[in-house]
């Protein structure tokens, strides 16, 4: 069978990392424009004679010595000489991260990359995906079998292996240079979609998750009030279904169906603004949350949900600062053993720390009056308290946890294995040791008085961290023996 593919340009060295981003644009947009075109030809004409196959762009560098690395920094360099490379996708939506990450590499090693066409084909599927005027229909209801012509995602090839450090490399190609993979970026940014109901190109850099609807509306009114600041720095709001405002008093309309995970983005330039993700309850929806927003590369992810109070000196509407994570959540389990474990980071947690502070106006000794510094647990089971206590208290406090969720330590794994800051602040919303349930009597004032501030504590923390040198967010506790380059 014939295979027809776009002219392939021969790599081209550069070392100007905008001049490089710019030629993975040009690359990554002839490859696409030749699938759509030739999909939507034989979607009216038929079949095709031959096979129609473009390739993801990669970018490459060669290093023959041990390059003198500032010892400082956790990114920005390849461990060891050899040949490195990564496929690229969608590299107009990740300019700057790209020039960032490029632009560290050609400094630190004196060395040109080459930019070029990969030996990885782009999915079909992938490659319309911005295309709103064309739809893959499903396995069956094309004339034809849509794998007989076109390439499609293949899951064998899409995986974690690299993040996860179980990528081997076969004699002969090159080493990765990224985390992940151009399929498995392009898998993630199609998932999103649908979970969140907003594009992707909407994710900013600082994400906070929460668990519970309440934080929406704070959220929203946050926004407009900093929308109406000329001086705010925020440039719009984008809801469900990528309704965005740039007017304080702009209309948002309802969502037609509410997405699984609803996702709101207060916008800065360059994505520097802050997107809160309503992942809901269970450490599932956590990790698949999680596990599509870390191809996004952002610079710290934080959890500011609800809790179950465990000690006595407690109280409803406490907040309690992770140090500690106990894993009972199980979705981990076979990616990252829990047995690893989960460090805080001191950058977050100093930050956490002054933005309840602020929030508050208590420091030092008198802010142990509403803030507890511990492990936080996080469960499988929401109903763990009908069973039979014994084991699960005893391991609560063997452990010396101060507070339980089902989400917290999923997130704040994840970051460690996607190599993402992460931290937990929560808020004590019930006590079920010490017989105050979540009932929606006894909850509705903390509602009422908490949610408000735990949220701008958490949008406090984030601008602190805004304000940090990406190097210092990004700790070397996060990175392994050898590491990709890129972040």
């Amino acid at each position: 069978m014939t295979i027809e593919t776009p002219d392939a340009p021969a790599p081209v060295a550069f070392d100007d990392p905008k001049a490089a981003v710019a030629h993975l644009i040009a690359l990554y947009n002839q490859a696409t424009e030749f699938l759509q075109e030739a999909f939507d030809k034989a979607m009216r004409e038929g079949q095709p004679k031959g096979r129609l196959r473009a390739f993801y762009p990669e970018v490459r560098i060669t290093t023959t010595t041990f390059s003198a690395i500032d010892s400082r920094l956790s990114f920005g360099h390849v461990p060891a000489p050899g040949t490195y490379a990564a496929t690229i996708t969608r590299p107009d939506m990740f300019r700057h991260y790209l020039e960032q990450q490029i632009g560290l590499l050609i400094d630190n090693h004196g060395q040109p990359v080459q930019v070029g066409p990969s030996s990885t084909p782009i999915p079909v599927h992938f490659a319309v995906a911005g295309n709103d005027d064309i739809t893959v229909p499903q396995e069956g209801a094309a004339s034809f079998p849509l794998r007989d012509v076109f390439d499609v995602p293949d899951l064998e090839t899409t995986n974690d292996d690299i993040v996860n450090g179980t990528h081997v490399t076969m004699a002969g190609d090159p080493q990765p240079l990224a985390p992940f993979t151009a399929q498995r970026v392009d898998y993630s940014l199609a998932r999103l979609a649908h979970y969140t109901a907003t594009d992707p190109e909407h994710f900013q850099n600082h994400v906070l998750f929460t668990n519970y609807q309440f934080y929406v509306s704070e959220f929203e009114a946050y926004a407009r009030r900093m929308l109406a600041d000329p001086d705010s720095g925020y440039t719009s709001f984008v809801s469900t279904g990528n309704a965005e405002i740039t007017d304080p008093l702009g209309e948002l309309p309802p969502s037609p169906k509410m997405p699984q995970m609803p996702t709101y983005h207060l916008k800065r330039p360059g994505s520097m603004g802050i997107t809160l993700v309503n992942i809901g309850v269970g450490p599932s929806n956590a990790k698949t949350a999680t596990d599509h927003i870390a191809v996004l590369r952002p610079h710290a992810w934080l959890m500011v949900g609800h809790c179950a109070g465990l000690r006595n000196s407690q109280s409803l509407g406490d907040f309690v600062l992770a140090h500690a994570y106990l894993r009972e959540d199980k979705v981990l389990d076979d990616d990252l053993p829990v047995w690893v474990p989960i460090p805080a980071l001191a950058e977050i947690q100093i930050a956490l720390e002054e933005a309840v502070e602020a929030e508050t106006q208590l420091e030092g000794y008198d802010l142990k009056r509403i803030m507890r510094t511990g492990t936080v647990a996080s469960l499988d089971n929401r109903n763990w308290e009908l069973r039979d206590q014994s084991g699960p208290v005893q391991r609560l406090s063997q452990s010396r946890a101060v507070a339980l969720d089902m989400e917290s330590a999923t997130i704040a794994a994840n970051g460690f294995r996607f190599r993402v800051p992460y931290g937990t602040l929560l808020c004590v919303s019930d006590k079920p040791l010490h017989g105050e349930l979540k009932l929606p009597g006894m909850a509705s004032d903390f509602y009422k008085t908490q949610v408000g501030r735990h949220l701008m504590i958490g949008i406090r923390a984030m601008e602190k961290l805004r304000e940090m040198p990406l190097e210092r967010i990004h700790s070397r506790k996060l990175r392994s023996f050898d590491e990709t380059a890129f972040l």
